[in-house]
């Protein structure tokens, strides 16, 4: 599976804002928008990756408009922290099997 990485994303840029966070990536279907973080420092944290990589399977099995809803109620519903979508990203950030078959571009 090929998972394309952006660097230095406008989309990143505000969910840092929205999360008060310095560094931020987000999915979006098959690609990783990064924002104040480096492609190559990103790859070299691998929980991270794992974590992101879990978002990618997440479209995956419920299609980029069914993720994106169901990943909105959540958040309305529970908040950022407790949202099942990040919840289950955070328990697969161990998961080396997520990087099989994955191809970064």
């Amino acid at each position: 599976m090929k998972v394309r990485i952006k660097e230095n994303a406008f989309v990143a840029k505000l969910a840092a804002g929205k999360l008060k966070s310095a560094r931020v990536a987000i999915v979006f279907g098959h690609t990783i928008y990064l924002h104040n973080t480096s492609k190559k420092e990103f790859l070299n944290d691998k929980t991270w990756v794992l974590h992101e990589l879990k978002h990618v399977e997440q479209y995956r099995r419920y299609g980029f408009a069914g993720f994106i809803i169901r990943y909105v109620w959540e958040w309305a519903r529970r908040g950022y922290i407790n949202n099942r979508f990040e919840v289950e990203a955070r328990n697969s950030e161990t998961n080396d099997n997520l990087l099989s078959d994955v191809q970064f571009i």
